[in-house]
């Protein structure tokens, strides 16, 4: 019996936790302040591998998952696939939690299953949900946003005081 498409993404993103990367994500602070508009950097997961051969089998299941993978570039001396937008960071730590719950019910490491034993695994954890910065993300653009509202109310205030005071001296100059 053939599967269908949703279960060979849904199988495939999966299998996304399995593999060794980390998590870029935009810095709300920068992102809602005055450099918003020049602020470029979005949500990107950037999976490492060693080799031209593991690249090739990140990018057909990053495809496989139903994300387009980007152009990969060196940094370091490791091969990095980038693949942008927060649906895929979702997936991956999903499938990263996925894959320690798992761990952590069955009391044995499934990183060392001999089927995917291809890509080692990343040592360093992420963060337990996207939900939470984007959570963050939000307060702090509204708390900026807020803060340049006031900032932009004293300074109307400031200068509608210079004026005031403009026409004062003004006023005095031309009486005497």
């Amino acid at each position: 019996m053939p599967r269908d498409e949703t279960s060979a993404q849904r199988a495939a993103r999966l299998r996304l936790g399995r593999l060794p990367g980390y998590v870029r994500q935009p810095d709300p602070a920068r992102r809602g302040g005055e450099d918003g508009r020049t602020y470029k950097k979005g949500w990107e997961v950037r999976f490492t591998a060693r080799s031209e051969a593991e690249i090739t089998e990140i990018r057909e299941l990053v495809a496989a998952a139903g994300f387009a993978p980007a152009r990969p570039f060196f940094k370091g001396h490791q091969l990095i696939q980038p693949v942008y937008g927060i649906a895929a960071v979702q997936a991956y730590l999903a499938a990263r939690e996925s894959l320690e719950a798992t761990e952590a019910t069955t009391g044995a490491d499934t990183r060392t299953d001999p089927r995917t034993a291809g890509i080692p695994e990343q040592t360093r954890r992420e963060p337990d949900s996207v939900a939470a910065a984007v959570r963050a993300a939000e307060s702090a653009a509204a708390r900026a946003a807020a803060e340049a509202r006031a900032a932009a109310e004293a300074g109307r205030t400031e200068r509608a005081g210079r004026a005031g005071r403009a026409d004062r001296t003004g006023q005095a100059a031309r009486e005497r």
